[in-house]
Formats: C-alpha cells, sequence, structure tokens
C-alpha cells in the first residue's frame, strides 16, 4: 500500500536523477559557449570567427557534458551494484547478523531496542535485501543512478542554453558582440537559476545570484585574457 500525507504537494527528491544533470548541462552550456564568445571577440570581432567558435563550442561541449555524465554516472551505479552484490552475499551467509545490524540501525534513529527487533525481523521476513538496500546503504528507486538519463539531459540542455548566446552573437552588430551576450547571457543564467530552483523547490533568489555571479565572472576572465593575448580563448 502506498500511502502519502500530502499527494497533492509531493517531494521533489525523486527529481534529483535528471536535474542534477539538467541543470549542469545548461548552465555550463550558457558560460562555457559565452565566454568563448566574449574571449573571441575581445581578441578578434569577426563574425565568422565567433560563429565557427560558438558552434564548435555547443557542438564539442554537448557531446563532452554526455560523455562525462554517463562514465561518471555510470560508476556510481557501479558502485551501487557492487555494495548491493555484497549485502546479498551476507544475507545468504550470515542472516542473523544482519538482522541484528538491522535492528541496531533502527535503534539509533529513536527506537526502542523490542520494537527495533521486531521492525527488523519483519522487514528481513518480507524483503531483506530491501531492507538493507534502503536502510543500510541508502539507496531508493528513486534516487538510483541513471546513466543513460544523465547523459541525455545534459547534452540536451546543453545544446539548448548554449545556443542563447550564439544566437546573440549573431544577430548583434559587431561593435556591440560582447555587450548583448554578456547581458543576453546574464538573463538567461538568472531565468536558469529560477528555473532549475522552482523545479526542486527551492527559493528562486539565492539560486538565481550565484548562477550570475559565477557566469559573470567566468565572462569576465575570458575577455581578460582575449584581450590580454589577443587571441582566441
Amino acid at each position: 500500500m502506498d500511502v502519502s500525507a500530502h499527494s497533492d504537494d509531493p517531494h521533489l527528491i525523486d527529481r534529483v536523477g535528471w536535474l542534477r544533470a539538467a541543470v549542469l548541462g545548461a548552465n555550463d552550456g550558457i558560460v562555457s559557449v559565452a565566454s568563448l564568445i566574449v574571449g573571441v571577440a575581445a581578441a578578434e570581432p569577426s563574425p565568422r570567427a565567433i560563429l565557427i567558435a560558438g558552434a564548435a563550442g555547443l557542438a564539442a561541449g554537448a557531446m563532452s557534458m554526455a560523455a562525462g555524465e554517463y562514465v561518471s554516472v555510470s560508476s556510481q551505479a557501479d558502485l551501487e551494484a557492487a555494495d548491493i552484490a555484497r549485502e546479498r552475499q551476507a544475507l545468504k551467509d550470515n542472516p542473523k547478523a544482519e538482522e541484528i545490524e538491522l535492528a541496531g540501525i533502527y535503534v539509533a534513529r529513536g527506537l526502542s531496542e523490542a520494537t527495533a527487533r521486531q521492525v527488523a525481523r519483519e522487514l528481513t521476513q518480507n524483503d531483506a535485501l530491501g531492507a538493507h538496500v534502503r536502510d543500510e546503504l541508502g539507496l531508493t528507486e528513486n534516487q538510483a543512478a541513471q546513466p543513460l538519463l544523465a547523459a541525455a539531459a545534459s547534452a540536451v540542455t546543453f545544446s539548448l542554453f548554449a545556443a542563447i548566446p550564439l544566437i546573440a552573437a549573431v544577430l548583434a552588430p559587431v561593435s556591440s558582440i560582447i555587450p548583448i551576450v554578456v547581458i543576453v547571457t546574464l538573463f538567461a543564467l538568472a531565468g536558469l537559476g529560477a528555473l532549475g530552483a522552482q523545479a526542486g523547490g527551492a527559493r528562486l533568489v539565492p539560486a538565481a545570484t550565484r548562477v550570475v555571479v559565477w557566469g559573470g565572472l567566468a565572462m569576465a576572465v575570458t575577455a581578460a585574457v582575449g584581450r590580454l593575448f589577443g587571441v582566441a580563448v
């Protein structure tokens, strides 16, 4: 029986698998491509050079984000699978000790010893491995590693948000590429921070502020490097 005390206002933790990758991809897409464009424009404000650099940054960045997310989340999934396998073997080799260990976990969480032993016994009889995976390892179905979902979310959001500063650069007059890209990017970052906060149930202003500050810093650094060395970075 699946009962929720607030079915009209559900928890949002089950979104963590894709939300983290999506926000990371979107943020990296805006910041990296915008910073690349600003750096190139500061060194050589040629529309052709800016377009090539921005398009290359978008394509390479999307693939890099997808590959990175897939590899890292796959490593997490491998670790989870290994821990579950060890727990399965421990239950097979010494089930009584594992039940006592489970009871100890519930005592540490505030149950009396008698209640903890009863809970551990009943959960062991029903689904011993599930109880240990959930309560000893801290793994749940909603938070399980999903490499393909993380890779897809990261690549798609990177591409979509990286296109924002690229389009702004293409449409802007040559003499105003840097200020227009910076302004458009900062607004996009603020929107991204607010969107991520809303999806995760967090406060909008702090989320938007930290994204804008770090994005602005990244663009400032690359612009400075571009002007200092007179080369695309």
